[in-house]
């Protein structure tokens, strides 16, 4: 995200480009991780009328033939910028996935390799007029939500799930973690069970646009801690 005329988490997103093309064995140039590529994708936002407040997304992808044995480790990429609205604080109705799992692998922690995947779920998503689907893994543990990940309080305690489960290591998910960390909040990495969702005092939703708290899951009316939302929406200025 482009806001007032910065890049949101760009150090994180740097990080995580680097986690990626090393399990992809890409050789990112070394003026991705300067002053120069920044400069360029802010002015590419200028230049777009999105700088103000937009949405910025750079691919990268393998350069060289299409074959699967490839011929080099080199990349191509693309950078596009629009502008976009933020995200509204009200609450979302999700429903738990008949459709799609998500799957561990090496790749499965940063987005791309698994895109059908959340296609499928965006399908279903659309099919049955929610807001979002809850994603669970093949043994039937909490994974994610389509684009972003979950997070639930209860009893003080910060829960979400653990990259095991197959889920995205989100840009905002790292922050939340730094986060309650510096402010002494404990949080637990788990498998849980979706049953776990419902006992819980609130269950939100994270991305690099926004927080939103959940009101629902499969029917099931789940309670909200605004408060407790605002606070961090403000110290993450997201």
């Amino acid at each position: 995200m482009v806001v007032d005329g910065k890049l949101r988490f760009w150090n994180d997103h740097k990080a995580r480009i680097r986690e990626a093309a090393a399990a992809l064995y890409l050789a990112i140039p070394d003026y991705f991780w300067g002053e120069e590529l920044e400069e360029n994708l802010l002015q590419l936002a200028r230049q777009r009328n999105a700088a103000n407040f937009g949405r910025l997304k750079l691919k990268v992808w393998r350069a060289g033939e299409g074959l699967y044995t490839p011929h080099t480790n080199d990349i191509e990429w693309l950078a596009t910028a629009a502008p976009t609205q933020p995200i509204p604080y009200t609450s979302i109705k999700v429903g738990i996935s008949q459709m799609a799992r998500t799957c561990l692998s090496p790749l499965s922690h940063f987005k791309g390799p698994h895109a059908p995947l959340y296609v499928l779920a965006g399908i279903e998503k659309q099919n049955r007029n929610l807001d979002d689907i809850l994603l669970l893994n093949a043994q039937g543990h909490v994974a994610e939500l389509i684009s972003s990940n979950i997070f639930w309080l209860k009893d003080g305690v910060l829960y979400t799930p653990t990259v095991d489960t197959g889920c995205v290591n989100g840009i905002l998910r790292r922050n939340i973690l730094r986060w309650c960390q510096n402010k002494g909040i404990a949080v637990q990495e788990v498998l849980a069970a979706p049953d776990e969702l419902l006992q819980a005092d609130m269950v939100f939703s994270t991305n690099v646009t926004g927080i939103r708290s959940m009101k629902e899951i499969d029917t099931h009316t789940l309670p909200s801690c605004n408060d407790w939302l605002q606070n961090m929406r403000a110290e993450l200025q997201v």
